[in-house]
């Protein structure tokens, strides 16, 4: 779906003319698309009418080719059959009740949410009522810890009611309480009467619906059966990556009439943010997601006490570049990161930057002289021996980082260059601004 959408959009771009014979191919090869993604097909043909109507029938504004016309009524189109308009998580003490199938990420989603709300100076505690899935507690646990939020429950207890009643008042002098219930390998009452009861028992303020993206348009039934049972107040979409039949379970929801909250986009704590269809659709096409990565930047550069303006006045060191790629690594992955700037292409060595790479970096900057952190330039083959033999590293190592750092300086150098002016010109053109 995302390379094919984006070669839709490529299309037009390059026509020498936008009439009716275009619009019309650009048409089906949307429908195509959407189809083999599990959109539902009503969408679809909702989308393409109005697509046509827009595009050949009204008025376009002044000032506006109708390529660009097109350009941004097909963006337009594509964010309402995904949703519309931003979530609005609530940001104050309340309760949640995360309800859902085995294998739809529930227990992962925990620690996702937790850290989410923790951000947000909201002290969390968890509680684990799942009886079904072995180990579920144990699992739970382990994912509270690397988020630093305590996890209640009892792996003895068989009783989901009991173990709920039993830790409610545990969690009294906190504002966030995350309840995980159990799922099942397929919707059945057995489940939904579970659910009725926790639900009666917690009066949770948030219930949300944690599916996997994979399962595209059979999401409208989970949703449509939990929404009956409970009341939804929202969904959590995992592995939602802008492809594969993530559209097809985005849209089911719009169908089910229950909105998208938030979204995880990896297998990491860090992978989960609040859902916008506009950000989604503008990623989708390659489009710069400058909000996202601002605040991904924000946050990376206050943990690592990172100044970009150390970059931007010119004096890109060793110092300077080691403090970049710690930052880079409390974002993610780097090929994510530069994927919401519309730089999909980058050297290989700095996709890939393990832990253990990073550590090894550190220990070699520190063996260096203050002149050499400063010049790298000055680094000849003598001195690399010295810096390997001081830092317990290999010479190959010291040549690694020094590659390294050249590559993030060339790149440095075309953002200077007026790269993000570029992209963020891109992002005007996307969002109509």
């Amino acid at each position: 779906m995302l390379s094919k959408i984006r070669d839709v959009f490529s299309k037009i771009t390059r026509a020498s003319v936008v009439d009716e014979s275009l619009v019309k191919d650009i048409v089906r090869e949307i429908q195509r698309i959407l189809i083999q993604s599990d959109v539902n097909v009503s969408l679809v043909q909702q989308l393409s009418k109005d697509l046509e109507q827009k595009v050949l029938k009204e008025k376009i504004p002044a000032g506006v080719t109708r390529k660009e016309h097109l350009t941004k009524t097909l963006y337009e189109e594509l964010v309402k059959i995904l949703g519309g308009e931003q979530y609005k998580p609530r940001i104050d003490a309340h309760k949640i009740l995360l309800v859902g199938l085995f294998g739809s990420g529930k227990t992962t989603t925990v620690g996702k949410l937790a850290k989410f709300y923790s951000k947000k100076g909201l002290k969390v505690a968890a509680i684990c009522t799942d009886v079904w899935r072995p180990a579920a507690f144990e699992q739970m646990k382990q994912v509270c810890e690397q988020v630093k939020v305590p996890a209640f429950g009892n792996p003895k207890e068989k009783n989901p009611h009991k173990i709920l009643k039993d830790a409610l008042p545990l969690t009294k002098d906190y504002d966030i309480i995350i309840v995980d219930s159990a799922g099942r390998d397929s919707l059945n009452q057995e489940l939904l009467e579970e659910i009725r009861k926790i639900n009666e028992e917690l009066k949770p303020q948030e219930k949300f619906l944690v599916i996997s993206s994979d399962i595209g348009q059979t999401a409208a039934k989970q949703a449509e059966a939990f929404q009956k049972a409970i009341g939804l107040t929202g969904v959590i979409a995992t592995k939602a990556d802008a492809s594969g039949k993530a559209g097809g379970a985005l849209s089911a929801c719009k169908i089910a009439g229950v909105p998208i909250a938030f979204i995880g986009t990896g297998e990491k704590i860090d992978d989960f943010e609040v859902f916008d269809a506009k950000r989604f659709v503008s990623r989708l096409l390659g489009a710069p997601d400058l909000e996202s990565l601002l605040g991904k930047i924000k946050e990376a550069v206050e943990e690592a006490e990172f100044n970009p303006e150390d970059i931007l006045t010119g004096d890109y060191n060793l110092k300077t570049f080691y403090k970049q790629m710690e930052a880079t690594k409390k974002m993610g992955p780097l090929k994510k990161v530069f994927e919401m700037m519309g730089m999909g292409s980058l050297p290989q060595e700095m996709v890939d930057t393990s832990e253990e790479k990073l550590g090894k970096f550190k220990y070699i900057i520190d063996s260096m002289t203050v002149e050499e952190r400063e010049n790298p330039d000055m680094i000849n083959a003598s001195r690399i021996k010295r810096i390997a033999n001081g830092s317990g590293a290999s010479e190959q190592d010291v040549k690694d980082l020094i590659k390294q750092f050249n590559a993030g300086k060339k790149m440095i150098q075309k953002m200077k260059k007026g790269k993000m002016r570029n992209l963020q010109g891109m992002m005007k053109k996307f969002q109509g601004i």
